[in-house]
């Protein structure tokens, strides 16, 4: 067989908005050889298809766009003389259809229906055909019968758009410039909006979203500039991975802001009622140092390593102007912290009567605030659920931080230079039982008050929300 001979590329017609279709022009000759292809409708039109020859291969598209191929249309066409400046110009002739299989990763289902729990909305904007998008979406676990194509959305106001764009998952043949009018009207509908894309038409959406992912793998060197994350893998299921970590760290950094102004409540307390009330001194600087630099951080380490609630993605999103430290938050830190400065302050003033001395009184006092952190860290580790089913979640740092703590409080109490060093008196047995009572009463008392005090806040919030007019987060 003879090679068949390099035809020369002699100019080429490039894809637009008006039509999404593409041409070559090849060197044949005398003459030159052009092939098309594109979208199946914009190669019908540039074959000048009648009525019936143009339902036939809709009927044909829908079929193969159904089974979630991606349809090409290809054409073919003649040429002598010279070329014209457009590619509709040409003699075509139909030669027929390519399905493109694209199937989806196996995680995308699962990251939809996560997302879905999490009260995330998923939204396609593809430039696929209109029933290949829609048979992708059902694939994918993606809600909503209604398509909204690019012609249709070209006709759509912004006032319009805003609308559709509450309700409608799905956006099929959807140009460059559609993209970013989907993205704006999303922000106006008062969404926070995270768009995700790869191609070099994806650049201006990404800019515009409040949160632009690019894909690190296929992506475009302008879609990475554009956006603010990368993913590495182009997973979608990456994202959702990333949300559940996002919401584990704000939920973390609350406890734990919750944790510390709730200890230091005693703390100040304990300090200031020698002044206030004339008592003996109980706390001095190596007290205080002690309960600062040692208890107070390695406490605080337990919850930067608490693992995720159980309902980490099953709550909706918190709202946009939510503080990290809010006013039912404080006001809960505050009933903590209260609760362990009357146990404490009450073994305080009560224990002289009882024949202690002020070094013994000084000793029980320490070790019942010491066991009322342990309480408030136990109580802490979980707003959603009771100490029982939180215990169950591994926390390395809690098993570190428990024998750590237990084991300082020993040494202090028991070892006589340390003792003498706090100027701890030693204590009976029956004593001892005294702060490790105060610590579980303070413990049993929270663990009550928890449920009812997140039902109390949870009415409120939906009191306020009724009364504002806005959609209840729960």
């Amino acid at each position: 067989m003879k090679p068949c001979p390099a035809r020369l590329l002699v100019r080429s017609y490039a894809l637009s908005p008006q039509l999404l279709a593409m041409s070559q022009a090849w060197e044949a000759g005398k003459g030159w050889q052009i092939a098309a292809k594109g979208a199946p409708e914009a190669v019908a039109e540039l074959c000048r298809m009648d009525a019936v020859a143009l339902a036939r291969l809709t009927a044909q598209v829908d079929q193969m766009a159904g089974a979630g191929l991606r349809v090409l249309g290809v054409a073919e066409a003649a040429q002598e003389g010279s070329l014209p400046e457009d590619q509709r110009d040409f003699c075509f002739r139909f030669l027929g259809l390519v399905g493109l299989a694209d199937p989806l990763r196996a995680s995308v289902p699962a990251a939809v229906a996560q997302c879905r729990s999490a009260g995330i909305r998923v939204i396609m904007i593809t430039g696929d055909y209109p029933t290949t998008a829609q048979a992708i979406a059902t694939q994918a676990g993606l809600e909503g019968d209604r398509v909204i194509s690019g012609p249709e959305l070209e006709n759509l106001s912004d006032e319009d758009l805003a609308v559709a764009v509450r309700d409608v998952t799905i956006f099929a043949r959807i140009m460059r410039e559609q993209k970013l009018r989907i993205v704006t009207a999303l922000k106006a509908a008062g969404a926070v909006v995270a768009m995700t894309g790869d191609g070099v038409n994806d650049a201006p959406s990404l800019k515009a979203a409040h949160i632009g992912i690019a894909m690190g793998g296929r992506g475009t060197d302008v879609a990475r500039e554009a956006a603010s994350i990368v993913l590495l893998d182009d997973d979608f299921g990456s994202i959702v991975t990333t949300i559940r970590f996002g919401r584990r760290i704000y939920d973390n950094l609350r406890k734990a802001m919750s944790f510390i102004l709730a200890v230091h409540v005693p703390i100040a307390g304990l300090a200031l009622m020698p002044l206030l009330f004339g008592l003996p001194i109980l706390f001095g600087p190596v007290h205080i140092a002690f309960l600062e630099m040692v208890i107070d951080p390695v406490c605080a380490l337990v919850f930067e390593a608490e693992t995720e609630e159980d309902d980490v993605m099953t709550r909706r999103p918190r709202p946009p102007t939510e503080p990290l430290f809010s006013g039912p938050t404080i006001l809960w830190s505050l009933v903590q912290g209260v609760l362990v400065l009357g146990v404490t302050a009450a073994i305080f003033a009560l224990a002289p009567r009882y024949g202690l001395s002020t070094d013994q009184v000084r000793g029980m006092t320490f070790a019942a605030l010491v066991f009322g952190i342990v309480a408030l860290i136990l109580v802490d580790r979980s707003r959603s659920s009771s100490i029982l089913t939180a215990i169950t979640r591994p926390n390395r740092a809690l098993a570190v931080v428990l024998p750590i703590v237990g084991g300082l409080l020993g040494v202090i109490l028991f070892w006589p230079v340390a003792r003498d060093l706090f100027g701890f008196g030693a204590l009976d047995p029956a004593h001892l039982a005294v702060p490790l009572l105060a610590g579980l009463a303070v413990l049993v008392a929270l663990e009550v008050l928890k449920p009812i005090w997140a039902r109390a806040v949870q009415r409120n919030r939906v009191a306020l929300a009724l009364r504002s007019g806005k959609p209840v987060n729960h």
